[in-house]
């Protein structure tokens, strides 16, 4: 069972009527619904509340007392970390929620209505709770409903959703907390004899609270810090720093607990409202703060005993344990940017926000070539960080090892599709201060994750800010053929195949202004005939692509480039095999897949082994097209790549069924199906 929660807190008191009504809500649910959940529809719980009475905190609390009656467990999504300018796209959120069910990155289709009949598919007999945070709109929780009436959601927002059809969604408006619980809960925060000596005080400083659980975290940690002051005198001074202030609400408890920090703290804070994506590491800190590794451990130990920031959720239940991740909650971050804004001296932001796009770069170029390998790229290098520790990734290359190796490799290409909000942002972030030259290093990452993780959100825009800025820089041709080849296929795949054309037209019209001596931009030349051909062939136009590929062939190997010119031939030999000129075909993946192996490049020995599998079975020559699909097989399964492994079954189902093998050929088609259905695909 999958559980997405994070540790119960420590402190949470009352709400037992809501408690209660939903626990009452869930069984005439299950009553009417019957045990296999027959309605069409799951049971909605939408709590809402202003910022800081806890709706999300009982959203938890709900699903951890229910998440027994619910055999797939719990999900939950933040909607606010997909957000793009206070506008949300729910194919996003329905990937994320997909990946979450068990369905590979690389089965998510790419459109949303495709992706919405997917997640039908894979929820229609699921039994799980989903929490959705931070709804602001009825519109944005329909395409994110399960298919099965069996099914709980939980929605909090910060305004009632009163749209949501009637029947279907028992909605609950939270109150501020009596003054009983109010009290309890802050005896909980502070556990301090001063509370029971001086009744009056505490009652001085729940009423102040305003019933807003929050609040009451914050003023009871700031008041757990001051432990040697009577709280006769402690709370007079809090009041009259509030009325001060003249911030009504939660506001107003931020703005004390903040002007207690350090100096490094609130710097920190500061400087964390500008951090690119909604999540940061401790060594992105550290990079943002520029100060060392230890100061900004200080720093950050600070902002989570002020309340300002939550180290807890580094320990998510059920998440895997530390991913290294912190977010300051969304007004938490605003509140940060004020207090930057008003109080930051000149240039601190910009300061900060160049140390730390300086570092990403190098991160993210670390994670692209311990990923992909050593390939052709444009941008330079970027240089380690003073003061700032690198990303925990470690060199496939530093190992001799393969199983080390291989497992390197896929931890750099986990990061970086774990970090791809943070690696968009920064795309962007980069365009808008005119640093191009980082905008261009971060678009070969970017093309990285797309090829693994293909129609991504954000990826075309990434991409076309990439052109953007090597059109502004202006001085680096390279650039301009590099970013303008790698949106295209974007596009195409997208597409957007005449768009497609115009960016390689005008990628073409750049190469006159390359070196013709330099091994780069004659690579790149060959790169510019390569995509040419592939977008012919996306159009059906195999004879022109093969044209193509192999007028690109035979520039890789007047540079010399050995790689270059087999993966050539392996796509030479693709366009030949659906011209249908088979032996032809056949020549060129037999050339193509001996030099993968000679080059070790086990990937493109991967790739050349199942293309030539599958020529070699039309040739009728099914044993030695069968050793190829099995080693495929053996490989895809190594890899854990349920992708892979069904077009592998497939291809073998095909191939039994021409060998008259009908039992066999049935066995692999109930395996790729099988594949297919965990990934909520239907067995297409």
């Amino acid at each position: 069972m999958r559980v997405e929660l994070p540790p119960e807190p420590a402190c949470f008191v009352d709400r037992y009527e809501e408690r209660d009504r939903v626990l009452r809500a869930v069984d005439e649910w299950t009553e009417r619904s019957g045990p296999s959940g027959t309605s069409s529809r799951p049971l909605m719980v939408t709590l809402s509340g202003p910022q800081g009475m806890g709706k999300t905190e009982l959203a938890r609390l709900l699903a951890r007392v229910l998440r027994d009656r619910f055999a797939d467990g719990v999900r939950s999504v933040d909607l606010d970390d997909f957000r793009l300018g206070g506008g949300l796209d729910p194919g996003d959120v329905l990937a994320q929620l997909l990946e979450s069910l068990g369905v590979e990155p690389s089965f998510v289709a790419a459109s949303f209505k495709a992706r919405c009949t997917q997640y039908w598919s894979k929820t229609a007999d699921a039994r799980f709770v989903l929490i959705l945070d931070n709804a602001r709109y009825a519109s944005e929780i329909v395409p994110l409903l399960p298919a099965s009436g069996a099914s709980l959601v939980i929605v909090t927002s910060h305004s009632p959703l009163r749209d949501l059809e009637d029947g279907t969604a028992l909605g609950m408006a939270l109150p501020p907390l009596e003054e009983w619980a109010a009290t309890e809960l802050l005896e909980l925060v502070v556990r301090d004899a001063r509370l029971a000596a001086d009744p009056e005080s505490v009652r001085a400083l729940v009423r102040l609270c305003e019933g807003l659980p929050a609040a009451l975290h914050v003023a009871g940690g700031w008041v757990r810090a001051r432990r040697l002051r009577p709280l006769s005198r402690l709370i007079p001074q809090l009041r009259e720093e509030w009325e001060e202030k003249g911030v009504a609400g939660v506001e107003r408890f931020w703005d004390t607990v903040y002007d207690g920090l350090s100096g490094t703290a609130s710097r920190l804070y500061r400087l964390l409202a500008h951090h690119p994506g909604t999540a940061f590491t401790q060594e992105s800190a550290t990079a943002l703060l520029g100060l060392g590794p230890e100061p900004c451990e200080d720093a950050l130990e600070e902002l989570d005993r002020a309340g300002l920031l939550d180290l807890s959720e580094l320990l998510a239940e059920g998440g895997g344990g530390d991913d290294g991740r912190l977010r300051l909650p969304g007004p938490l971050r605003a509140h940060a940017l004020r207090r930057s804004r008003r109080d930051a001296p000149q240039g601190e932001a910009e300061e900060g926000l160049g140390r730390l796009l300086g570092w990403l770069v190098r991160q993210f170029q670390r994670a692209d070539r311990f990923a992909a390998g050593t390939r052709l790229i444009v941008a330079d290098e970027h240089p380690a960080l003073p003061l700032a520790p690198d990303a925990p990734l470690a060199d496939p290359g530093a190992t001799a090892d393969p199983a080390t190796k291989a497992e390197r490799s896929d931890r750099a290409s986990a990061w970086l599709y774990e970090e791809r909000h943070v690696l968009l942002a920064s795309v962007r972030l980069a365009h808008e201060r005119g640093m191009d030259a980082e905008v261009v290093a971060l678009s070969e990452p970017v093309w990285t994750y797309a090829l693994d993780h293909p129609h991504q959100a954000g990826v075309v825009g990434a991409l076309r800010l990439a052109v953007a800025s090597a059109v502004r820089h202006g001085a680096r041709p390279d650039w301009l053929v590099r970013t303008r080849c790698q949106l295209a296929r974007q596009l195409w795949e997208a597409g957007a195949v005449d768009e497609a054309e115009r960016e390689l037209d005008a990628a073409t019209a750049v190469l006159p202004l390359l070196a013709d001596g330099e091994e780069r931009d004659r690579k790149l030349a060959a790169s510019v005939v390569e995509f040419r051909g592939m977008l012919a062939g996306v159009r059906g136009e195999w004879m022109r692509a093969a044209t193509e590929f192999d007028r690109s062939r035979q520039m890789h190997r007047a540079i010399p480039n050995p790689y270059g010119a087999m993966l050539q031939s392996y796509r030479l030999g693709e366009a030949r095999a659906h011209l249908g000129e088979l032996d032809a075909a056949h020549d060129i993946l037999t050339q193509a897949h001996d030099e993968a192996v000679a080059l070790h490049r086990e990937r493109m020995a991967r790739r050349t082994g199942f293309a030539l599998a599958g020529v070699l079975h039309r040739l009728g020559r099914t044993s030695e097209a069968r050793a190829l699909y099995e080693r495929s097989l053996d490989a895809a399964r190594r890899r854990g790549s349920g992708f892979d492994r069904a077009r592998v079954h497939d291809a073998l189902a095909e191939l039994a069924q021409t060998e008259g093998h009908g039992a066999e050929a049935a066995e692999h088609r109930t395996a790729a199906d099988a594949i297919r259905r965990l990934n909520g695909l239907g067995g297409q």
